[in-house]
């Protein structure tokens, strides 16, 4: 079973010792159709971005104009309506994806954490990239060298434990941390 959830933050546990834990809230979505391997085309409210597409599918299902978004997800439904969350108190282990925070154009030492040359005065090695390239042969720079560039908004998908789970506002206690920055909509999987 999968569901759309918004990260709301970390914090860490009261208990000794304490553990550090990520709270996602989990998304009120709809299931507008469901197909024979539970295969479910998901409504959820984002925003206020609306199109003729968005309001296409919105005639189509009845929804109101909240419902703006949608996605396919693996359901426990059996038929359109509100998403099932009952499966979701008896998990112990889910699967979390999201879009980790962007970086923009970062160098090597943070991009792929170089160790960098001195940082003393006389020095005009500091964070650049080193040598790149080989001798004679091959003359070129090897495909996939670690060099500067774009880094961040790569999907990022993590084992997390459910350390505990809140029916009647939808937060779960994450262990650990996930990828994203909060407020970012993400996707978990029940594993186990």
């Amino acid at each position: 079973m999968e569901y759309i959830v918004e990260k709301i933050g970390m914090t860490r546990t009261i208990t000794v010792p304490a553990v550090a834990v990520t709270l996602v809230r989990v998304i009120e979505a709809k299931v507008c159709e469901v197909d024979e391997n539970k295969r479910a085309i998901v409504a959820y409210p984002k925003g206020k971005k609306t199109n003729q597409a968005i309001v296409g599918q919105q005639k189509k299902y009845n929804l109101t104009p909240e419902f703006n978004k949608f996605m396919t997800l693996d359901v426990a439904n059996a038929e359109a309506g509100d998403l099932d969350t009952a499966p979701l108190s008896d998990a112990t282990i889910v699967k979390t994806t999201f879009i980790s925070k962007g970086r923009g154009f970062a160098g090597v030492m943070k991009r792929h954490n170089f160790h960098g040359g001195p940082g003393a005065h006389g020095s005009r090695f500091h964070r650049r990239v080193g040598s790149i390239g080989n001798a004679e042969w091959p003359g070129r720079v090897q495909r996939g060298k670690k060099m500067p560039g774009h880094y961040g908004v790569d999907q990022k998908t993590a084992k997390n434990e459910i350390v505990s789970y809140d029916a009647e506002t939808g937060i779960i206690a994450l262990k650990g941390g996930v990828a994203g920055a909060n407020g970012a909509y993400g996707t978990i999987r029940i594993v186990k």
